[in-house]
């Protein structure tokens, strides 16, 4: 039987196979990876157990007064942000259904249907798989385009005139790029992203996409550029998987040819395979130094590793409390854009009539809004006021475990939402908590409290935050 129709396998990614590798391995058999080795060591990171496993282990140590950079607050404020978080959820969703964490919510924006107006610049001539082969195109360009904008960017729609800032104004800003044909390289067929187009991009053409100027800065915009190039490399040398062409529209037939060329409704696939997936095949674009051979079994540096890019471990960084066996030691993973990716590839999956099971396999996002909504609420407080105007880096030990402190508390808020909500977990996973929910309830606080501006100060370069 495929791994891919096989639902009672770890939903976690732990023991995983490739899409359309069942036969190598007895799936039936559960194994740990090889941490001794680099590969083994990658896989094991890859896994939203390691990910949970970890941020658990940290919470406990903060909760134990041990952590030099962060208390924990009383259950009492836990359950005071749960509150807030299920107070804008009511806002925000006061009809019975809340949809998904995703993109897609973006190019919602301002009320615009935008997934209808590319229906209709696809027309009526194609079947549901070409459909969405297109959608997983703008979905995953969008999603890597999607770090934080800064504080004082903007985009204004031309059909509209309406004006959109931060993530609403990335994903309109995509949505249109994409639909000019500037990820394609064909122009005979513009709404589609393929290697060469990325591989040509430059940071001029996309900066003019997104109304960039002197005026209007966008945080980060020549680091978007160099990761989309890198997203073109590394989509053209891998055809099995993005085809000749080099589409992440290769990521459906990748995952759901083995289950049948028409992908019937009957169709099932796990979250856990789409992010492994995407974690197989892209973890070596992000351009932070970030391999698993970098780092000792010990601790010690080995500066740079091998170089080889299936070692790569993107957004995964060091912290001296975290352990873990054989080369995994000292690392604390997160994959938050890779998540975010699955999360917003959930609908073009189900659009296309494929089942996605086992959501809440993958974590909450860590970043500046979640992780926000807990500083802001009381629940992570840091040490020394002084953290909160210093300027960090996505890699200084604070921020990783600020992050990780949001993604084990953020499973500790979720059933406390639901509980508010009346709601169960079959009813309102956590992709749903996330999109009801605390991402907009951080975002609610950061507005109330600092005009929009989250609590802590971090660099980016357009690729994490």
């Amino acid at each position: 039987m495929s791994r891919s129709t096989d639902i009672n396998l770890p939903a976690d990614g732990s023991g995983s196979l490739r899409p359309g590798g069942a036969g190598d391995v007895d799936p039936s058999i559960e194994f740990a990876p090889d941490t001794g080795h680099p590969a083994g060591a990658a896989t094991l990171l890859r896994t939203t157990t390691a990910i949970r496993q970890r941020a658990g282990a940290l919470l406990a140590r903060a909760r134990r007064g041990e952590s030099q950079w962060f208390r924990i607050g009383s259950d009492d404020a836990l359950e005071d942000a749960a509150r807030t978080v299920a107070e804008v959820t009511r806002e925000r969703y006061p009809w019975d259904t809340i949809p998904y964490h995703s993109r897609w919510r973006h190019f919602e924006a301002g009320g615009v249907d935008r997934r209808q107006q590319l229906d209709a610049l696809l027309g009526k001539c194609i079947d549901a798989r070409q459909r969405a082969r297109v959608y997983i195109d703008l979905t995953v360009v969008s999603v890597l385009l999607d770090a934080g904008a800064g504080p004082t960017w903007h985009y204004t729609e031309s059909a509209t005139g309406q004006r959109f800032t931060r993530s609403e104004g990335l994903g309109v800003a995509c949505f249109h790029a994409f639909t000019s044909g500037l990820f394609s390289s064909d122009p005979n067929h513009p709404l589609q992203v393929d290697a060469a187009g990325l591989r040509g991009l430059v940071t001029d053409r996309l900066g003019d996409a997104f109304q960039v100027s002197d005026v209007n800065p966008l945080v980060g915009l020549a680091g978007r550029t160099v990761l989309l190039r890198r997203l073109g490399e590394a989509m053209s040398e891998q055809p099995e998987t993005f085809g000749d062409d080099g589409r992440p529209a290769g990521l459906f037939d990748a995952l759901v040819a083995p289950l049948g060329a028409a992908s019937p409704p009957t169709a099932e696939i796990t979250a856990h395979q789409i992010l492994s997936l995407l974690l197989d095949t892209l973890s070596h674009i992000w351009p932070s130094a970030n391999t698993i051979d970098s780092l000792a079994a010990d601790g010690s540096d080995n500066v740079g590793g091998t170089g080889d890019p299936a070692f790569a471990l993107g957004d995964c960084w060091r912290h001296s409390a975290v352990t873990g066996p054989g080369l995994t030691n000292g690392w604390m993973p997160f994959h938050k854009l890779s998540q975010w990716l699955t999360y917003s590839l959930l609908e073009p999956f189900e659009w296309a009539g494929v089942k996605v099971r086992h959501l809440d396999a993958l974590t909450a996002l860590p970043e500046y809004r979640n992780g926000g909504l807990l500083i802001d609420s009381g629940v992570i407080v840091p040490r020394e006021a002084a953290f909160l105007t210093r300027r960090w880096k996505a890699g200084d030990e604070f921020i990783v475990e600020w992050r990780a402190l949001t993604v084990a508390l953020l499973d500790e808020i979720a059933p406390r939402v639901r509980k508010v909500l009346d709601r169960t977990a079959e009813e309102l996973p956590l992709a749903c908590v996330l999109e009801g929910g605390t991402w907009a309830a951080g975002r609610v606080l950061a507005q109330r409290l600092r005009e929009g501006a989250p609590p802590l100060l971090i660099e980016s370069d357009g690729t994490v935050f």
